[in-house]
């Protein structure tokens, strides 16, 4: 396994890491070792959570090996176990935390359970073994017969009692078990892991985690874990101080951050509460009868009040005078201080109804059981009066009312259906919302919390500066790292106008414009016509989604002989699939449009969908921020952040196009607005080079038509290339036998093409994560399951594509079966190390660390110094095959390498001898790495960009290396265009 020496620290790595995977180490190392915050953008498919793992474990590992027997590349060192610490879960817990405080801690993070578990799957492709925990809730973890079918605080209620009274068999074993099994989490392990160890009579995987989360070299967790206040607290033993904070996946963290702190009380849900009240009053009434008990927690005249409370509360949001059903009715954040005044309720009385609500929790779910004692054979509930609770916790956040200045008080109209029980009853359907606007309140309580770095990942975060101004945090470290695919695998465009010359806007001026309906409709035609299988188009609303549809079903082509409307032509070429108003709907929209896909009677599917949000309030809130009181610290404006969020949502649309380094797609932007200058400079850093604006419609069509029949003709030679580094899932660490290659082609031609297209630059928030994960433009990806019974099997419960349904495709950078290989990149005068069997002895390897640069030293280990392996008298088909794929490349490496002599002569003849010294340490910062790659060809394009110098300029192209060779060609561009 190569190791590389960055920063001055040794780095394993799984695979022959590409350039922008050392880079983007160099980044997160850089943040670690200087206690910096970071944003890291590396676009899907490049491997950045292996590169993140390995740099962060790497970096853990320089302050003492691993907790309790973890091994770390040449082993670990014991430390005491559970069993020589005195009894009792907390008093382990609390030894073992004293022993934890030397050593900083790692908190993962990712929004979902499911990308955890794929984070988990790629730790145990590593060398490192860290201790380590993940956290999950009681709903995914108990194992209690009868707390298990409970649901929220209901649960959590059930749970304490029994484990109070010690009545729960699971919790009572925990201790024991952790004494005698001093090595879990020695080895990576997953939630699913922790319950099988539990059932059927085994200790409770709940406290387990909890106990273990208390002393870890990493910790995953879901996002909510750590941005919910209530969660935070929950972990008791936690070590924050100096922890390393990474939230993987951040794209839609800021959002979080706000809707964590933010509430909507919706009508039916404050009906569902004043009857949990009233049926609290019935409870305690019967109680006291049947027991003759005169406990204040079963007092009715506590939940007489909380019921009149609610009722009055109820009263008073329909009283509110809305005279715009679409704006609403909007009030300064600190007016819900006065609104709730009015009704008795402070900051010193809701802490009396806190501790009522609490008390209803318990009774309603005793009240559900067939007992009138504290029993816990409960039907699976929720109780409603929870929400009041945290709307109650959110507003009187820390007795104060500071944090009031960042929100905004807003009543609105509710959507009423048909059988709305509160239009049956004549009550006013209202929402009574309390949002948010600064997502830096989460940011802030870690700081408090004194962790020692923020680390912020994602294929998709540009444009970074507004992001990391939302936050409101310092991000010292920046990277917008290129793709590792080549300039042919995107073909990404700019439409300004449609097929009838008009121009393509879809700004509110004139988006409801029959020319414009018209116009966009006609140019999906044809592209629905051009792509072979998957189409995403994307609109700002469903407003103007529903009315575009409409016009397309009700309206043919106004210069055609041909009388379908624009809708039947676009059903012709695929089927279609519309995203639903209810999000509850939105999986099944999923399964219909994978379902479509996979219909081989049929030409592909399109799916139309929508991004949304709290817009027109946030635009109004930052414009009315002022000036800040420093004057170095810059605010966004209203009209700034608008159009930056618009970037960044498409940015997250279009992302997921490419998928792992020999995935394909094309991604249309149908407006004109794309091709101006201020909103290219907001989409992703790896597209901008491979953008190309069309000035006329039928270009885009020869372009995407070409782009697209020459993947097709070149997918089945790119299929016989072998590579180990597969950046979306390293299921196999070994070659795939040849004999397959043509069954695995042949299946790779029945996969789904895929365009996305984005309709509108100002789009707004929405479900990207779900959209996006749609399927990919896998084209090229390879099927172990050719045929597909049921969706389950292609798409995972979050709607991605099944990882165990991929296969690496791999090519010849690797070392294959114990093959030695050396590559040399003669372009940069760099070597990359020969990969060892680590079956052979040490005289088998070759140290060529002496001929690297210090920084990014790579050299072969063995794991068993001095064994021999017998000599291989036959090859494999499969290294015949890599063995022929490397000779290729190597001989065109050579060829290369010839021009180098003659390119230094011609320097030396065209640059003065300052410049060309200027030359030589720009060519050292790229061999070194001590300057970022985009830096030194911008330094190096620069000194050739004279006219005199062109040959300079054009001829240094062939010793870029070929993943950066988009960047390069826009430099030219943009010096020739210059000195024109």
């Amino acid at each position: 396994m190569p190791v590389y020496t960055i920063r001055g620290v040794d780095v394993d790595f799984p695979f022959d890491a590409y350039e922008c995977q050392i880079t983007y180490m160099d980044r997160v190392l850089e943040s670690l070792q200087q206690g910096k915050n970071a944003l890291l953008e590396s676009p899907t498919g490049t491997g950045k959570t292996l590169c993140l793992l390995c740099a962060s474990l790497a970096w853990r590992r320089t302050f003492g090996e691993f907790l309790r027997g973890g091994r770390g590349g040449n082993g670990g060192s014991q430390q005491p176990p559970y069993g020589s610490q005195p009894s009792g879960s907390q008093q382990l817990g609390e030894s073992l935390s004293q022993q934890q405080s030397r050593y900083p801690v790692i908190i993962y993070a990712s929004r979902t359970h499911s990308q955890l578990r794929q984070v988990i799957k790629e730790l145990k492709a590593t060398s490192y073994r860290p201790k380590m925990a993940v956290l999950g809730s009681r709903e995914q973890m108990c194992i209690h017969d009868e707390v298990r079918t409970l649901r929220g605080r209901a649960q959590n209620n059930a749970c304490h009692y029994l484990c109070k009274k010690r009545r729960c068999r699971h919790h009572n074993l925990v201790t024991e078990y952790l004494r005698n099994n001093t090595e879990l989490g020695s080895e990576p392990f997953d939630i699913e892991d922790l319950v099988n160890i539990g059932r059927p009579n085994g200790p409770c995987p709940y406290y387990i985690s909890r106990e273990l989360s208390k002393s870890v070299d990493i910790l995953f967790a879901p996002y909510n874990y750590l941005i919910e206040s209530g969660n935070r607290r929950s972990l008791i033993g936690v070590p924050w101080d100096n922890a390393v904070l990474i939230f993987d996946e951040a794209h839609n963290l800021e959002s979080i951050c706000a809707d964590a702190a933010s509430f909507d009380l919706h009508p039916n849900n404050l009906t569902s509460c004043v009857a949990e009240a009233h049926e609290c009053i019935k409870l305690c009434s019967a109680k006291r009868s049947f027991e003759n008990s005169a406990d204040k927690q079963f007092d009715p005249e506590n939940y007489a009040i909380l019921k009149a409370l609610l009722m009055a509360l109820e009263k008073k949001i329909s009283e509110l005078v809305i005279e715009s059903k679409e704006l609403g009715y909007t009030k300064a954040g600190s007016y819900i201080y006065e609104f709730l005044s009015e009704l008795n309720i402070t900051s010193e009385t809701s802490k009396k109804l806190i501790e009522t609500i609490d008390s209803a929790s318990l009774l309603l779910e005793e009240g559900n059981s067939a007992e009138t004692g504290p029993g816990v054979k409960a039907k699976a509930t929720v109780s409603r009066l929870e929400s009041i609770r945290d709307m109650l916790d959110i507003i009187f956040r820390g007795g104060g009312q500071n944090h009031a200045k960042y929100y905004r008080f807003h009543v609105n109209e509710s959507q009423q259906t048909s059988g709305d029980a509160l239009k049956v009853l004549g009550k006013s359907s209202r929402t009574l919302s309390w949002w948010c606007f600064n997502p830096g309140l989460a940011m802030e309580e870690f700081l408090k919390l004194g962790v020692r770095s923020i680390i912020l990942t994602s294929g998709t975060l540009s444009p970074l500066e507004s992001l990391a101004m939302e936050l409101n945090l310092e991000f010292p470290v920046r990277l917008e790292n290129p793709h590792v695919i080549s300039p042919d695998q995107i073909c990404v465009g700019v439409v300004p106008v449609g097929p009838s010359g008009h121009a393509l806007n879809s700004s509110y001026r004139t988006r409801e414009t029959i020319q414009y309906k018209q116009e966009l409709g006609i140019a999906i035609v044809n592209f629905a016509r051009i792509v072979p299988d998957g189409l995403l188009v994307f609109f700002p609303s469903y407003s103007m989604m529903d009315k575009c549809v409409e016009f397309w079903k009700n309206r043919n082509h106004a210069n055609s002989t041909d009388e379908n409307t624009i809708w039947q032509r676009i059903c012709k070429h695929k089927q279609p699939v519309i995203e639903p108003r209810q999000s509850s709907n939105f999986p099944s929209a999923i399964e219909d449009y994978a379902a479509k896909l996979r219909d081989s009677s049929t030409s592909g599917a399109i799916f139309f969908a929508v991004c949304r949000g709290k817009v027109r309030l946030k635009r109004e809130y930052l414009d009315r921020q002022g000036t800040p009181s420093n004057k170095n610290t810059k605010m966004l404006t209203g009209e700034e952040w608008y159009v930056q969020q618009a970037a960044r949502a498409v940015n997250q649309a279009v992302g997921r196009v490419i998928r792992h380094r020999h995935d394909y797609g094309a991604i249309i932007y149908c407006d004109e607005r794309f091709a101006w200058p201020n909103y290219q400079s907001q989409i992703s850093y790896w597209l901008r080079p491979h953008i190309k604006c069309y000035s006329k419609y039928g270009e885009v069509v020869q372009g995407l038509t070409r782009f697209f029949r020459d993947k097709a003709s070149s997918d089945h030679v790119k299929l016989k290339q072998i590579d180990c580094n597969d950046s979306i899932i390293p299921l196999t660490k070994k070659c795939m036998p040849q004999e397959t290659l043509s069954d695995l082609a042949a299946s790779a031609r029945n996969e789904h093409p895929e365009i996305t297209l984005s309709v509108n630059p100002t789009t707004r928030r929405s479900n990207f994560m779900k959209l996006a994960q749609i399927t990919p433009a896998n084209r090229s990806t390879l099927s172990t399951k050719h045929n597909f019974t049921s969706t389950s099997q292609l798409f995972s419960s979050e709607g991605q594509l099944s990882q165990d349904t991929l296969v690496v495709d791999l090519t010849a950078d690797t070392a294959i079966h114990g093959h030695l290989k050396e590559h040399t990149f003669k372009s940069l005068g760099l070597k990359k190390a020969k990969i060892t069997d680590r079956s052979k002895g040490a005289s088998g390897s070759d140290d060529v660390s002496s001929k690297l640069p210090p920084n990014v030293e790579s050299r072969a280990l063995a794991r068993h110094q001095g064994e021999q392996s017998a000599p291989q008298s036959k090859k494999s088909t499969t290294e015949q095959a890599c063995q022929k794929n490397e000779a290729v490349r190597e001989k065109s490496v050579g060829q290369e390498s010839n021009s180098g002599p003659a390119f230094l002569k011609m320097a030396r003849e065209k640059l003065s001898s300052t410049e060309y010294g200027e030359f030589v340490e720009f060519m050292k910062a790229l061999k070194l790495k001590t300057m970022h790659i985009k830096d030194s060809l911008e330094a190096i394009a620069k000194l050739f960009s004279s006219p005199e110098r062109r040959p300079l300029l054009e001829g240094f192209r062939v010793f870029v290396p070929k993943n950066h060779l988009p960047l390069y060609e826009q430099l030219v561009r943009r010096h020739t265009v210059s000195n024109t």
